[in-house]
């Protein structure tokens, strides 16, 4: 029984190790402190196809959001309250298929998983751009 347990264990942390590597290549984390503007960055990998909307939800929100903008104007119905007036994208034109977000004034009610979308203009289909995790810490650590 030992034995199979020591011949075991190298393939085990290989596992392990593939999947850490395949989970951080596809989720960011940002640190961020209270009371801070915090950016997510968010890109479409191709950048010559334009974005006609860009959304950020986060898992803990259901069917609200985050931000929606469309039609080159942020759309207020479904947002959750919590993020109205405090955030932006950091290119409303969003050149280069850039739909980052700025969120303003976080607090530890803003730590959670947040994902960001854009509906591309030629495939018409949504596209999943990436996944970030921001950790606000509490005031004074």
């Amino acid at each position: 029984m030992e034995m199979a347990a020591r011949t075991s264990t190298p393939f085990f942390w290989f596992g392990y190790l593939c999947v850490v590597l395949f989970v951080s290549a596809d989720q960011k984390n940002i640190p961020a402190k209270s009371g801070q503007d915090v950016t997510l960055t968010c890109r479409a990998p191709n950048n010559n196809k334009p974005i006609i909307i860009a959304e950020w939800s986060r898992a803990d929100l259901d069917t609200e959001y985050v931000l929606l903008y469309r039609g080159e104007q942020f759309v207020p119905d479904n947002q959750h309250p919590s993020f109205k007036n405090r955030v932006d994208l950091q290119d409303r034109q969003m050149k280069d298929g850039d739909v980052s977000l700025i969120l303003k004034n976080v607090t530890t009610a803003d730590s959670g998983m947040y994902k960001c979308r854009a509906f591309l203009s030629q495939t018409r289909s949504w596209e999943s751009i990436n996944n970030i995790y921001l950790s606000v810490d509490p005031p004074g650590e």
